[in-house]
């Protein structure tokens, strides 16, 4: 007790002479605008230490959340998939099963819209497949029915000369007709490939 009260006493003599010192140096005026600085950059020096030690502390607690987070997620996932179940009640197991039939509701939303996309497309494909196939198609009959027009013309011509060219115009003409049925047997089997593969298609995705 009688250390304490030395102490106290040294402190205040100490106050004392300090005071006396700024009174012979300084004018009240003056005296005021000085502890008013010391008083402003006090309360800074005390902003400063309470923001660090804020700081600190928000940083500190930041770390605590995020473990809590993630730990909280994981758990969350596991009982998702069906483990660590076994702390949870009644109302905690509808909870999960109200969110799992959420969630599978909006995954089979969005597969329908897939598929349908998908769909869409393959339609497209095969319209298009069909439109080459028949583009293809008029033009080997285009084709046949220009030879057919030149054999038409050409015929009277050897009726009327005689003189034995009628064997290389019919060999002419099988020739011709050959090479169109060959043309008109790879246009149909180009349209069965497409649909084929499009058929195929459209079974391998479902």
């Amino acid at each position: 007790m009688t250390k304490y009260f030395i102490s106290m006493k040294s402190v205040i003599e100490r106050y004392k002479k300090l005071k006396e010192e700024h009174h012979q140096l300084m004018n009240p005026a003056s005296e005021v605008k000085f502890w008013q600085r010391e008083a402003a950059s006090l309360r800074q020096q005390l902003l400063y230490v309470q923001e660090c030690n804020r700081g600190h502390y928000c940083q500190i607690m930041s770390v605590h959340l995020k473990d809590a987070i993630n730990s909280m997620r994981d758990g969350w996932c596991r009982q998702l998939l069906g483990h660590e179940l076994a702390n949870l009640n009644i109302k905690d197991l509808q909870n999960l099963e109200n969110t799992l039939e959420m969630s599978l509701k909006g995954i089979r939303i969005k597969k329908g819209h897939l598929v349908h996309q998908q769909n869409t497309e393959l339609h497209n494909e095969l319209d298009l497949f069909r439109k080459e196939n028949e583009e293809l198609k008029k033009k080997v009959y285009g084709e046949k029915d220009v030879n057919e027009a030149n054999t038409t013309t050409n015929a009277p011509d050897t009726v009327h000369n005689g003189y034995g060219f009628q064997a290389p115009i019919h060999l002419q003409l099988s020739t011709t007709q050959a090479q169109n049925n060959e043309a008109q047997t790879k246009a149909m089997k180009l349209g069965y490939l497409f649909n084929l593969m499009a058929y195929y298609k459209l079974l391998h995705e479902y």
